[in-house]
């Protein structure tokens, strides 16, 4: 009966063979989530720098092309009727009168969502899309019952 003396090596060996990729793999999502909250940070910063006045709004300026389609259907409706469909607060403040020296968490959250966590107590989530080089806004969570800007935007604005 033969024994394998070198079955014990070949395992430890095909551990290590897989071992780096895995840890490639939690290396780079572990990148991208660092790029998702510099981007969140950078935006935040940004409006505070310039106490919401920037035009367009600052979230408008991170946005990707499907949320600026969205907020642009709230600037087409407003030229139409004269009247406002969006929400009547400021969406990365969660109010209508934001505090912008509050003290501000970022985090990342389930599904890859940039958390930013107000003093005031509200949680405000963000879905990014990234390449390899930046990120952009994808959509902005209302509420913790997973209502979006853009689902709000695109029923509210036709």
């Amino acid at each position: 009966m033969q024994t394998y003396h070198s079955l014990p090596i070949l395992l430890t060996v095909g551990l290590f063979a897989i071992n780096p990729v895995a840890a490639t793999a939690t290396e780079s999502s572990q990148a991208l989530d660092v790029i998702k909250i510099a981007t969140v940070t950078k935006m935040y910063q940004q409006d505070i720098d310039h106490e919401g006045m920037d035009n367009p709004v600052v979230l408008e300026q991170y946005a990707n092309a499907d949320l600026q389609a969205a907020m642009q259907l709230e600037q087409d409706y407003f030229d139409k009727t004269q009247m406002s469909c969006n929400v009547d607060y400021d969406v990365l403040w969660n109010s209508q009168d934001p505090d912008y020296t509050q003290d501000k968490k970022f985090s990342m959250a389930d599904k890859g969502l940039v958390q930013v966590s107000l003093a005031q107590g509200s949680n405000i989530y963000y879905d990014l899309t990234c390449n390899d080089k930046e990120c952009q806004i994808a959509d902005v969570s209302l509420n913790e019952d997973g209502e979006t800007l853009s689902k709000h935007l695109l029923e509210a604005c036709r």
